[in-house]
């Protein structure tokens, strides 16, 4: 009697954890789900790498578990890295590539200066373990742009399937170039508006991208600007106040998080400090001070989840931006530097019959 109890007992536990397992399968599956209302550009697709490296997101994610349990701060510099490179001249890793002869690589322009050199070598640490599991097939920009995803997710923030297939630049932009697209921190509402609409990113896709400031760190000539010489009347008094000690000084060197609240998790409390007026830049709290912005400000600071579906879309749109797909560019070995291939291909191509003209 007692033994046919104890089995009914761990069949039952066996089911019940069964049924854990399956849920959690089935909510994951859900989270990664492709979003079929995001049109996706010609040449990319949700399973690029089905064949050629089935593996490449696990690999990824199991690896910033690691980096991220050592420096959490880690997964907003990855994630700032990708919005910074589609922003000029597209997603296409251009922005990890190291200067070369022919002059200082985007990562030397002012607004990259406060990139963490350190997001990069974990970029190439990747770049490495998934060249080693599949060979040389998947793209800097494509493991930079499921590397923003994993940073997202792994700091709390939701979870997505990616458009895969991208290639990799054979150029980086000039500093001036690149200076001219990144969305400076003192821009307004109307500004911001404006550059987005050019992108085809709505106002919607624009305050919710903005909702990445809910990780990371600002440096203080980012935003004192707004403290110097006169306080910003939009500024929450006892939070700059808070500031000024932070930052004694205008160009003061120290650095301040993004997010009062959650600096590192990615939620929502974004939108709560711009409600508190306690967003950092001009180009966060205007988006309260606006009327055109302010009521998305306000859905989002109310409802998590709206916030979430929203700043999906705006991922999976932003991350296609200008990308190369195909015969384009190439697929980088060293995430830093362009393939010598690709370098006599170019000569080939183009300085060979130059060189030709002139004999």
């Amino acid at each position: 009697m007692a033994m046919s109890y104890s089995i009914r007992v761990l069949t039952f536990l066996m089911l019940i954890s069964l049924m854990a397992v399956t849920l959690n399968l089935l909510s994951t599956a859900e989270a990664k789900k492709p979003r079929r209302d995001v049109p996706i550009v010609k040449g990319l697709s949700w399973n690029f790498y089905q064949r050629a490296c089935p593996k490449v997101e696990k690999i990824i994610k199991k690896e910033l578990k690691k980096v991220f349990k050592r420096d959490i701060g880690l997964a907003a510099a990855i994630l700032r890295i990708h919005f910074h490179d589609c922003f000029v001249q597209g997603c296409e890793a251009s922005v990890l590539l190291a200067g070369s002869a022919s002059g200082p690589g985007e990562q030397s322009s002012i607004p990259n200066l406060t990139l963490r050199q350190q997001a990069f070598v974990v970029i190439n640490n990747l770049r490495a373990l998934v060249q080693k599991q599949c060979g040389q097939v998947v793209s800097c920009s494509d493991i930079l742009a499921l590397a923003a995803r994993d940073s997202i997710v792994l700091s709390g923030g939701p979870d997505y399937a990616v458009p895969l297939g991208r290639r990799d630049s054979l150029a980086f932009a000039t500093p001036e170039t690149t200076l001219a697209n990144l969305p400076p921190p003192f821009a307004n509402a109307s500004q911001l508006i404006s550059d987005f609409n050019d992108r085809n990113l709505n106002i919607t896709d624009l305050v919710a991208l903005s909702g990445g400031h809910t990780i990371g760190i600002a440096h203080c000539p980012s935003f004192t600007d707004r403290l110097y010489p006169n306080q910003d009347p939009t500024m929450n008094k006892s939070f700059a106040n808070s500031l000024k000690r932070t930052c004694p000084t205008a160009n003061s060197s120290n650095t301040q998080v993004n997010d009062i609240r959650s600096p590192d998790v990615f939620d929502n409390k974004y939108y709560v400090d711009l409600m508190n007026r306690q967003g950092l830049f001009t180009s966060d709290q205007d988006l309260f001070v606006d009327k055109r912005t302010r009521g998305i400000v306000e859905s989002f600071a109310i409802d998590q989840n709206l916030f979430f579906d929203h700043f999906t879309v705006a991922m999976i749109k932003m991350g296609q931006m200008s990308v190369l797909t195909g015969t384009q560019g190439e697929i980088r070995s060293n995430c830093s530097a362009r393939n010598t291939a690709s370098f006599i291909s170019v000569l080939e191509e183009g300085i060979v019959e130059e060189a030709l003209s002139m004999i």
